[in-house]
């Protein structure tokens, strides 16, 4: 059982840390990047990344970060130790909050970017930027954060499991 509990913990931990890297990546750098483009190739660029991105292995990390976290919540909490559970459901409730942030807010918003077609054939490109830009933006902070602060209370959780391993 401890084996399958520090699996658990390792994939949760690996996929979590991989999506805090890529949404602390996006506001460190790609947001950054992409602010100094004018209204219609901003949006052209979100939309190409909007597309890009939905394939198995941002899949994977995304729905491994709160699926795994999941499994090893219900492993420590069946058979314990139960010293690094309290870390690993701290890490859940972050994981949550990465993903419902993403589900409930930045999804719809690339919807929107997505809905709105050829970039080129948008009759009011600023609005729509604008509709989107800022709030994207903030809510991508949120669900780094998250991500980030996830990926510490399991990183430590992994310690107090080895400390107790023997």
């Amino acid at each position: 059982m401890k084996l399958l509990q520090l699996l658990a913990l390792l994939a949760a931990t690996i996929s979590v840390g991989l999506m805090a890297g890529l949404f602390t990546a996006f506001s460190y750098a790609v947001m950054p990047g992409l602010k100094i483009l004018d209204d219609r190739p901003w949006i052209a660029a979100m939309q190409h990344i909007n597309k890009v991105i939905l394939n198995g292995w941002f899949m994977t990390a995304f729905l491994g970060a709160v699926g795994f976290t999941g499994i090893a919540v219900v492993l420590y909490w069946i058979s314990g130790p139960r010293q690094a559970l309290p870390w690993i459901i701290v890490g859940l409730v972050l994981a949550l909050v990465m993903f419902i942030g993403t589900i409930a807010v930045n999804v719809p918003l690339n919807d929107q970017l997505m809905a709105a077609g050829d970039p080129s054939r948008i009759t009011d490109p600023a609005s729509l930027r604008a509709a989107v830009e800022s709030k994207w933006i903030a809510w991508n902070t949120v669900r780094g954060v998250a991500a980030l602060g996830s990926l510490i209370a399991l990183a430590w959780a992994l310690v107090v499991h080895g400390r107790n391993a023997g």
